[in-house]
């Protein structure tokens, strides 16, 4: 494991939310970070969908931790905003949160995400939402 790895790493195993929900880290690269999420019904709404509470703090999530990626040292990162867009129902036996860094500033980085829904049995996985979120680097 390379030092950006144990980084975010590091800071994905203090936060007490992806853990409650099950949430692991399934990729860290430069500028990406993929966040695994199997269903679970308590993480489901009244139709049996995953909830998109769920669905969007592991995208948040996803993209929080690109942006970190390319954080200088010593700083770390927080939401300032996102807008998502929630495609359809969020249907499938696992799902992947995809964050991926637009453009890194000093202070502010946008990312994109997407969370993509793996059918039970295995099939193409389709989109169920879009993120656009502005990171902030604030210091430890």
């Amino acid at each position: 494991m390379d030092e950006l790895h144990r980084r975010i790493a590091a800071s994905f195993s203090a936060q007490g939310l992806m853990h409650t929900l099950g949430a692991t880290l399934d990729l860290v690269a430069d500028g990406e970070v993929r966040i695994a999420l199997p269903y679970s019904k308590t993480l489901s709404q009244q139709h049996g969908y995953l909830h998109a509470g769920a669905v969007t703090s592991i995208v948040d999530s996803a993209c929080g931790y690109a942006a970190l990626t390319r954080a200088q040292a010593g700083t770390e990162v927080v939401t300032a905003e996102f807008k998502i867009n929630l495609m359809r129902p969020a249907l499938g036996e696992r799902f992947l949160a995809v964050g991926r860094v637009v453009n890194a500033g000093r202070m502010l980085t946008v990312c994109t995400g997407e969370v993509l829904a793996y059918p039970a049995g295995g099939g193409e996985p389709k989109v169920v939402a879009l993120m656009q979120a502005t990171i902030v680097a604030v210091a430890k």
